[in-house]
């Protein structure tokens, strides 16, 4: 199993688990790339070929005065230009909470990427849990730091619901990851047990479902 490697140091832990599973001179799109930090790192110590999408205009130019190829839009309308397999791996780190049709990204992105990485907070940890319990309010956490009224999050996602949410869709999961760190902390560690509860985040590697897998 690969573990994040010591190129990844300065690197969100998260992102550091993702890019420890981009094989080599990949095709990769990065959707909702922030200012390109894992773009850059995949073409520097992977050389993978990656074009990125973000909708912050100020993020967009941060990227392209790196070197990179990124396109100012949003990312629904943009994957819709993509030919089918156009990517090896597709990425949506900490995104699916702010889409508004997830079913009909998910499938739009198993159309152009080969795989799909999708990785969100997961809203039933411990934490989460104690503060609805205790307060009886809409948790506000490291992961989950908005207030119910300003949160850009328009869905909350637990990793046992997007387990079943992939079935649904009849794609299959052929890798997953609960982490617990913190918000943008570069150290963190897998969890074994009990992820739907102690995990802070979730990554998923997701395919379309073979023929004979049906």
């Amino acid at each position: 199993m690969s573990t994040p490697s010591s190129a990844s140091n300065n690197l969100r832990y998260d992102l550091s688990v993702i890019a420890s599973w981009i094989e080599p001179k990949s095709k990769v799109l990065d959707l909702g790339c922030g200012e390109g930090t894992l773009l850059s790192l995949l073409r520097d110590t992977k050389q993978v070929i990656g074009i990125g999408i973000e909708k912050n205009e100020a993020k967009a130019i941060s990227c392209i005065e790196k070197g990179l190829t990124v396109i100012q839009g949003d990312i629904t309308a943009e994957v819709e230009d993509y030919n089918d397999n156009a990517f090896d791996y597709i990425i949506l780190s900490q995104t699916l909470q702010q889409v508004y049709e997830p079913a009909q990204l998910l499938h739009r992105l198993l159309r152009i990427g080969r795989r799909v990485i999708v990785s969100f907070p997961n809203f039933s940890h411990w934490r989460s849990r104690l503060h609805l319990l205790l307060k009886g309010r809409a948790p506000k956490t490291e992961q989950l730091p908005y207030e119910w009224h300003n949160t850009p999050n328009i869905r909350v996602i637990t990793i046992d619901d997007f387990r079943h949410f992939v079935r649904q869709q009849g794609c299959v999961i052929r890798r997953e990851e609960a982490i617990n760190t913190h918000h943008h902390d570069t150290a963190g560690h897998q969890v074994r047990l009990f992820p739907n509860l102690l995990a802070t985040y979730a990554i998923f590697l997701l395919e379309k479902k073979l023929k004979a897998e049906s």
